[in-house]
């Protein structure tokens, strides 16, 4: 019961960071009804773009994390620009291969330019640990999820108490009716993009702190995992992304806990067709009929 506990903290507490990375891809849906599958790529990228400030000087974690958070910001609009902006809205299918040539071109410049190589990050409070009896709480891991959960409040109260957010729930639900209220959708949607990346920017972050360490190896399975959130909490659910991505880290420890790693995606693969069949339109979707 012990080792249970304690897997499943550690898996909540990280799986804010999966939260984050589902809400990227819930909130481009849910305004553009399309999917941005460069999303976490991107926020990867965003987080190695912060460990460009150690190459010049020797700045503390916070600095690190700030930098990460703004480029992600960027690689969000220059996503939005070469991707979506120039594509016409007729054309789905369009914009779903111009994000995997993204994610692909994200995924080779990380790889040139670290040669493949896992490089260490900056982490806070890593060495700090509170015990009760053999139960710990790690201090990086905490810091992540106090993060993630300021990042989530933030962006809770933007959609909800602030014009740009009034605007975007009304692009989401409907995009001519918007047009004629003197909305500018394409505004709306860069904007969106920026949000989404800086959030993915610090995601990233996030990561390699817990972590230790980035790798161009996180792109894939990063990807998959906020598909995964995105599908069960619901597509354009923001609530659900954030519930969805604490049930898959705590789900994905435990396995990994008893069951091993090389068994633990195959478990939330399963967890994912069980949603599917059961719940296809996730947590806080309607329940979905078949024709």
């Amino acid at each position: 019961m012990l080792d249970f506990l304690q897997a499943l903290s550690d898996g909540v507490l990280f799986g804010s960071t999966y939260a984050l990375i589902g809400i990227g891809f819930t909130l481009v849906f849910g305004v553009m009804h399309k999917l941005n599958l460069s999303y976490a790529a991107a926020s990867i990228g965003g987080a190695y773009c912060g460990l460009l400030i150690l190459k010049v000087v020797a700045a503390p974690p916070l600095v690190v994390f700030f930098c990460a958070f703004l480029a992600g910001g960027v690689i969000g609009y220059l996503v939005y620009l070469t991707c979506f902006h120039f594509i016409p809205i007729s054309n789905p299918l369009a914009t779903l291969m111009a994000t995997v040539g993204m994610l692909l071109l994200i995924d080779e410049i990380i790889v040139h330019m670290t040669n493949g190589m896992p490089l260490n990050y900056p982490a806070l409070f890593d060495d700090v640990m509170l015990r009760w009896g053999d139960y710990t709480l790690r201090g990086d891991l905490l810091m992540v999820f106090a993060v993630s959960v300021l990042c989530m409040a933030g962006l809770l109260a933007l959609i909800y108490k602030t014009r740009l957010g009034l605007a975007t729930r009304a692009v989401s639900q409907q995009t001519v009716a918007a047009q004629l209220c003197g909305i500018r959708v394409g505004q709306v949607n860069a904007m969106t993009f920026v949000i989404t990346g800086l959030l993915g920017g610090i995601a990233g972050a996030m990561i390699g702190a817990s972590v230790g360490t980035l790798s161009p190896l996180l792109t894939t399975p990063l990807t998959v995992k906020g598909l995964i959130v995105t599908v069960i909490g619901g597509l354009g659910s923001v609530p659900g992304a954030i519930i969805a991505g604490l049930l898959v880290g705590g789900f994905e420890s435990v396995l990994q806990q008893f069951r091993g790693v090389t068994e633990r995606d195959l478990y939330v693969m399963l967890l994912l067709f069980v949603f599917l069949v059961f719940r296809p339109d996730g947590i806080f979707g309607p329940k979905g009929g078949r024709d």
